[in-house]
């Protein structure tokens, strides 16, 4: 009855060799390689490699650092471009029933487009009339402007964003960090006083012990995994937590190691693996500190000489029953006791995580549980230890630094306003799930998104449609097609605006990677220019649009066109990013400084950390009434987490089918066998799916290694299905932890 039977053995291995050869044999095979040895940071996670160090080579030097993620994003990005004769051919109603991945396979956008209210069909317009439509949709009040952004930009682009937008008077500068990463930043920065890694590559290379948190690097950032393997390869230990099993976080058979992957099948990766109840992990890392203290494994010099509070969390930890923390995370004391020891007694441990964690109504309380275990047993401010948030886009944090933010730094508030010869707009602007709400009370009147999918990536879909619907005007910023450019249509004017790569770009961009370390890229050539498109860059397309609406005083944007004189710019204004005003000159790439701790002292005001308890969450579910289903089917409620597939990018699905967990297309819901069999459900049987915000029928049930009471369901599909808690503190949706319910109105006898 279980599916994992027909799954590889392995994660990585023999299908990413094929992929890869099919690849180069492709008619687009000699580009592709062009483009993978260009000096350019890889498109997809913040892992990625590139600069100018080469294109398969990491920060460290080291070679043979692509992986199929990688090559997933640039073999889509030299598609060739979508015909003149498609947009009048398609209609919107034709256009909204494609998938994401058939988006995807349209081709490249090769010239701008309209859709006007009441009108069936995308046209094809000129520069100019972009121009003009954009100075008459930003000449609203700032309070009405707001812009969404994404990590596939430079830091260039966002930079200059973020000084168009605030320029209007709007501090509405949402990002797609708010709906994932966001808690990582809160939660750091109360701690530590810096919100990013304190790890960098050199660093993690010198850890005995990696802790990893709600992620599931193998599909979505696979770099990691080769330093995980050395890391097993010096005798070091991996604890997983993630209520799925991954196979690939069990062993990876990784192309850097030729000779393990083909003889051996892949290297062992966990040590340790807690399949925990989704949304526990502040009650299981609780239960981490209460077993370090119970087995007096606690650092206690290192406490009062560099942290501050924790007696506190100590004292709470202490006082939580065991018989509690064991209810609430689902794991046994043996379990914990086990982690615990073996993070207590590791002499250098790096705490790492992903959205599992952030993405949860307590996101910044998880993290701050992190923290906290981390500094109970040591390590933090050392070589070799530390937290190491890891971002699932390639420039998101760059973006970030670049006050792309609407928790903009002081220091930088106070350059910006110097620059703009005026105070900058003090209210609080809105965040993703702020400006949904926003949107959907009609005060947004123009949005400008920079890359993405602001439709697809939220929850409640139906909200995210009915929200973007009451804006007048939505520039859409893309290099190809996707969801939401036919299903979040402005109420009188979309356009798609066809912009350059990160490798096509005509002027030299920099990026920063997940650990701090900031990369020149190339200037580039496209593969459509002789095919009579009609690309403009985003620098170009920012800066055009901000000298007609403001025209050259204070700041000469046309002038900004020039990418060098940018980045004195960002020097100047941008605390850390001294170096980018040399970059240039010196070809040489940097980490930036103040955010890798390997000495005892943080960027807090004290110079130490700043330890809180964080209160075990509540994680009660509603019964099946609730969803009002119909009486006597056979139903039963769960604890659903969405997430991406093997071969996705954030709303991009570059294939369908899931091998590793043996889902065979999108709409399949994975499920533990025992709960299908006490359900009266088995595998295969099609079922719908309910949730508070709306519901999916014809959902295939797939058996596999996730825990009892959970299941699983792919990302953007399932977001159809829940309105999602809000955390407080960083406004990022709860995905993780969704109740829904699973139910069939068949007799046992019609399935």
């Amino acid at each position: 009855m279980n599916s994992s039977q027909q799954t590889p053995q392995s994660g990585g291995g023999l299908p990413v060799i094929q992929y890869w050869a099919q690849q180069s044999l492709s008619p687009q095979g000699i580009k592709l390689w062009q483009t993978l040895n260009h000096k350019s940071a890889c498109l997809s996670c913040a892992w990625g490699t590139g600069g100018q160090k080469g294109g398969f080579v990491n920060e460290a030097g080291e070679y043979l650092q692509r992986c199929a993620k990688s090559v997933e994003a640039i073999a889509a990005e030299l598609q060739p471009p979508i015909s003149k004769e498609f947009w009048q051919q398609y209609s919107l109603a034709q256009l909204q029933q494609l998938t994401s991945q058939e988006c995807d396979r349209l081709g490249r956008l090769s010239y701008p487009l309209l859709l006007e209210a009441g009108k069936s069909h995308y046209r094809r317009i000129c520069w100019e009339e972009v121009y003009n439509l954009a100075d008459q949709a930003f000449r609203q009040p700032g309070e009405r402007l707001a812009s969404y952004s994404s990590g596939r930009s430079s830091n260039e682009a966002a930079y200059l964003l973020q000084l168009f937008m605030r320029a209007t008077g709007s501090n509405n500068l949402a990002d797609c960090s708010d709906l994932c990463h966001a808690a990582s930043g809160v939660g750091l920065k109360q701690v530590f006083g810096s919100g990013t890694s304190m790890v960098s590559l050199e660093s993690l290379k010198h850890s005995d012990c990696v802790v990893l948190i709600g992620s599931n690097a193998p599909a979505n950032h696979p770099r990691l995994m080769n330093e995980l393997i050395k890391l097993r390869d010096r005798g070091g230990k991996v604890i997983i937590i993630n209520p799925q099993l991954e196979i690939g976080l069990v062993k990876f058979a990784s192309p850097a190691f030729p000779i393990k992957s083909l003889l051996k099948g892949g290297s062992n990766i966990s040590t340790l693996y807690l399949q925990l109840i989704p949304g526990s992990d502040t009650a299981l890392f609780i239960g981490l500190q209460k077993a370090a203290i119970e087995q007096n494994l606690i650092k206690l010099n290192y406490l009062q000489a560099y942290t501050e509070g924790w007696e506190d969390v100590l004292n709470y930890a202490r006082e939580q029953s065991w018989q509690t923390i064991i209810n609430s995370c689902g794991l046994s004391q043996e379990e914990i006791e086990e982690a615990a020891y073996v993070i207590g007694t590791s002499e250098k441990v790096v705490f790492a995580w992903a959205m599992g964690i952030t993405q949860q109504a307590n996101g910044v309380d998880n993290v701050r549980s992190i923290a906290n275990t981390a500094l109970i047993t040591g390590n933090a401010g050392k070589l070799g230890t530390g937290t190491m948030p890891i971002r699932g886009h390639s420039n998101v944090q760059g973006v970030g630094s670049m006050g792309v933010t609407v928790r903009l730094r002081q220091e930088i508030k106070q350059a910006l306003s110097q620059l703009l010869g005026h105070s900058l707009n003090e209210t609080q602007g809105y965040d993703t799930r702020a400006l949904i709400d926003a949107a959907h009370a009609g005060k947004i009147d123009t949005l400008f998104c920079l890359g993405g999918n602001i439709y697809a990536a939220n929850p409640d879909l139906k909200q995210a449609r009915e929200a973007l619907a009451q804006i007048q005007t939505i520039f859409y910023v893309a290099t190809k097609p996707n969801l939401g450019h036919f299903h979040g249509l402005a109420k009188q004017n979309t356009l798609i605006l066809p912009v350059f790569n990160r490798f096509e770009n005509p002027h030299k961009t920099t990026t920063e990677s997940g650990n701090n370390f900031v990369r020149l890229n190339d200037e580039g050539k496209s593969h459509l220019i002789p095919q009579n498109s009609s690309l403009v860059s985003e620098v170009e397309l920012i800066t055009e649009i901000a000298a007609r609406r403001h025209g050259e005083h204070p700041i000469e944007w046309r002038k900004l066109q020039d990418t060098q004189y940018v980045r004195q710019l960002i020097a100047k204004t941008i605390p850390g990013y001294e170096k980018i005003g040399e970059i240039d000159e010196e070809q040489e790439e940097f980490t930036i400084p103040g955010r890798i701790f390997t000495e005892l002292k943080f960027a807090t005001a004290s110079g130490k950390a700043n330890m809180k308890i964080t209160p075990l969450p509540d994680l009660s579910l509603p019964d099946w009434q609730s969803f009002d289903i119909p009486e006597n089917c056979r139903n039963l409620v769960l604890i659903l987490g969405s997430g991406r597939s093997y071969a996705q990018h954030n709303t991009v699905v570059y294939r369908t089918a899931d091998k590793y967990r043996g889902m065979p297309h999108r709409y399949c819901i994975l499920m533990n066998v025992a709960d299908v069999k006490k359900a009266g459900f088995r595998e295969h049987e099609k079922v719908n799916v309910k949730g508070d915000g709306g519901e999916l029928k014809d959902i295939e049930i797939i058996c596999g290694a996730i825990r009892e009471g959970a299941a699983f369901m792919f990302y953007p599909e399932a977001n159809i299905l829940f309105k999602a808690k809000i955390d407080p503190q960083s406004g990022t949706p709860g995905y993780k932890r969704v109740p829904i319910c699973v139910y069939s109105l068949k007799s046992m006898t019609e399935r």
